[in-house]
């Protein structure tokens, strides 16, 4: 079931996103995130955009948002977007369903540009979005450094 995203989701999408922050290059995050932190920034996003969760027999194993682009006005049409599912769930096609969820309520909402950006390498969330029509739109090289090593970081576009 996906449903739109709840304040009490919190500690459910801290415990996703910290596997990644601890495990992986997927974010450049370090330290984990705090439920009271995950609460501040689920509530800030979703005043103006979407969120969404994916829940299964009352847990929530995935989660997709989106959120400001850049700060100037003019960037108001433009989103960013990120998808992490519970790593029990991935390759069950749940990343896909909040996807198509997600961008059908950013054309709703009269959006016009989203952007994914992609820690690399990261096949997965790249074959995700250009399932979608996603168009990759820059590479930067070492932009990150994470887990020892510099990491590069991709831009994906879909112009809706």
């Amino acid at each position: 079931m996906i449903r739109p995203v709840r304040l009490s989701d919190a500690g459910e999408i801290a415990r996703i996103y910290n596997h990644y922050v601890a495990n992986t290059i997927i974010t450049f995050e370090e330290e984990p995130v705090e439920v009271e932190e995950m609460t501040r920034r689920i509530e800030s996003t979703m005043r103006n955009y979407p969120w969404l969760v994916h829940e299964s027999d009352g847990k929530v194993v995935g989660y997709t948002y989106a959120r400001m682009w850049k700060e100037r006005a003019a960037y108001r049409h433009a989103v960013e977007t990120g998808t992490y599912l519970d790593p029990a769930f991935t390759g069950k096609g749940i990343g896909t369903e909040l996807k198509i969820q997600l961008l059908n309520i950013l054309r709703e909402r009269s959006f016009h540009a989203v952007i994914s950006g992609i820690a690399l390498p990261n096949p997965a969330s790249v074959a995700l979005n250009e399932k979608f029509g996603f168009t990759k739109v820059a590479h930067f090289k070492e932009v990150g450094f994470k887990m020892n090593r510099w990491i590069d970081v991709g831009y994906w576009q879909l112009v809706l």
